[in-house]
């Protein structure tokens, strides 16, 4: 089992299979010049199931794949396959526009739930946040997946003075539909333009979703990063992930490889070990691994300690979001 210093065991393992997007997110890449990795810099196919592998033999299990956009990537097909062979729950994060192509590799790969990032439900606005026109074959394709079974969450990251007077909207989405839909404080990574003013703590959502509904506090589950609520009466849920007003640190159980290989243990920490070039050279990657979870801060990367509307996102030390993995 994996452990860090303050006793938290680790079991679940976030893959990001590229840095490569097909949209333009501005709270996700910094600009649209932005340089991508070359191939050589990524992860193989081989090598991504030689390291999650390992994970899995340290007791790891659950993998999340993630990108940039994870099924941009020409093998990913292949590498979901793989995965699917390992002792793990095995799920992605996505954007939606090209689920359409994966609905039976996800079926034969005992993938049963997906989480869908969606920020508005206006396709006018949705060009303006990911600079494509592209809202209803992502829509289209969230309803593909409701139809076929699967477990839907939508990721909506919410910005004041963007998309916050469409949280009670998304909220209405679960009357009818089983939707989980997850509402995300912004937060600040390299040059996505984050302040405090920006962000919208949950506590002002669920007064403003309280105010139109009749809501009830569902509970939560062991290392869920999401204070989960749910309209009487309504088919699905929502939930919210209060990074910046109320972490959730203590009870961390997560890791992150990035797309080059690099070894996050928190989405905020600087500290990057390398398991991709170890692995090259056929050195153990076990060691790296509890070396970078030693290193582990009790929370946010040891980098955002405090109020978080007195934070400087200049002083922080990161990647930007695409070079992490969602």
């Amino acid at each position: 089992m994996l452990y860090d210093k303050f006793q938290r065991k680790h079991d679940y393992l976030r893959v990001s299979l590229t840095d490569s997007c097909n949209f333009r997110c501005l709270y996700c890449m910094p600009n649209e010049d932005i340089t991508f990795m070359p191939q050589r810099h990524l992860m193989q196919r081989d090598e991504i199931f030689e390291i999650a592998k390992t994970f899995s033999s340290l007791g790891v299990t659950k993998i999340r794949l993630t990108g940039g956009e994870p099924l941009v990537r020409k093998d990913s097909q292949n590498i979901i396959k793989d995965l699917s062979g390992l002792p793990v729950e095995l799920t992605l994060t996505t954007n939606g526009f090209l689920v359409h192509q994966f609905i039976q590799t996800f079926k034969d790969s005992g993938i049963k739930s997906l989480n869908v990032s969606l920020d508005t439900m206006c396709p006018k606005k949705f060009h303006e946040l990911t600079k494509r026109n592209s809202f209803n074959q992502v829509w289209e394709n969230i309803l593909l997946l409701i139809k076929h079974k699967f477990s839907v969450k939508l990721n909506v990251v919410v910005m004041n003075g963007v998309n916050q007077d469409e949280v009670v909207n998304f909220v209405q989405l679960t009357q009818k539909l089983p939707l989980h839909v997850r509402f995300i404080e912004f937060m600040p990574f390299d040059k996505n333009q984050w302040n405090s003013l920006k962000v919208v703590p949950f506590d002002v959502m669920l007064q403003q979703i309280s105010s139109q509904f009749d809501v009830v506090k569902l509970k939560d589950k062991k290392h869920d990063t999401a204070k989960k609520f749910k309209v009487i009466g309504f088919e699905g849920t929502f939930a919210f992930i209060t990074t910046m007003s109320q972490p959730f640190c203590s009870d961390c159980n997560r890791m992150r490889l990035t797309a080059d290989g690099k070894m996050k243990n928190c989405l905020f920490g600087k500290d990057e070990l390398d398991l991709l070039t170890a692995l090259r050279s056929s050195a153990p990657i076990e060691p790296i691994i509890r070396k970078a979870l030693f290193l582990k801060h009790q929370a946010l990367g040891g980098q955002m300690q405090g109020d978080f509307t007195k934070l400087n996102p200049e002083l922080i030390d990161n990647r930007s979001m695409i070079k992490i993995g969602g």
